[in-house]
């Protein structure tokens, strides 16, 4: 909050508040239009699942708590979409062979390919998604949002 924000009185606040302006209300919309844009370039997978299945294809076998600290998920929400992976046999998982206590994801050959297939689609979601902006725009952009994070 600015200090010119903190001197406001609450009525002055809320005659000068406009919901377009707000960065929620933008990154809300932002990521519509992303999921827009998705949806119709991808439709096997959720964002969510695509994003599981690309960081196990990326990282190999991991526990379902690392999956979801490396894909800023909640553990009710990659627990769901570990499970969705797996109804799909996109995902397997298997005994820790150093602790049999932890159970270790990977992904199937079925997962596998399916990555393979959709992640030239995936980078052109993300060409579509950031075409209103030109390629140093694109960098900043993406810079910006990598800071809010």
């Amino acid at each position: 909050m600015t200090s010119e924000n903190s001197q406001m009185t609450p009525s002055e606040a809320a005659d000068s508040y406009a919901l377009d302006e707000q960065v929620g209300f933008l990154m809300r919309r932002a990521n519509q239009r992303h999921l827009a844009i998705f949806a119709e370039g991808i439709s096997d997978l959720t964002p969510t699942q695509f994003a599981a299945l690309a960081k196990l294809c990326e990282l190999g076998a991991v526990s379902q708590n690392a999956l979801g600290r490396a894909t800023a998920m909640d553990g009710a929400t990659i627990k769901g979409v570990v499970d969705r992976l797996r109804a799909k046999d996109l995902v397997a998982s298997s005994p820790d062979p150093d602790d049999q206590r932890r159970i270790l994801l990977k992904p199937t050959a079925a997962g596998w390919d399916l990555f393979e297939a959709v992640a030239p689609t995936a980078h052109a979601i993300t060409k579509d998604t950031l075409a209103p902006l030109n390629e140093a725009e694109q960098t900043i952009f993406l810079l910006l949002l990598q800071k809010l994070t």
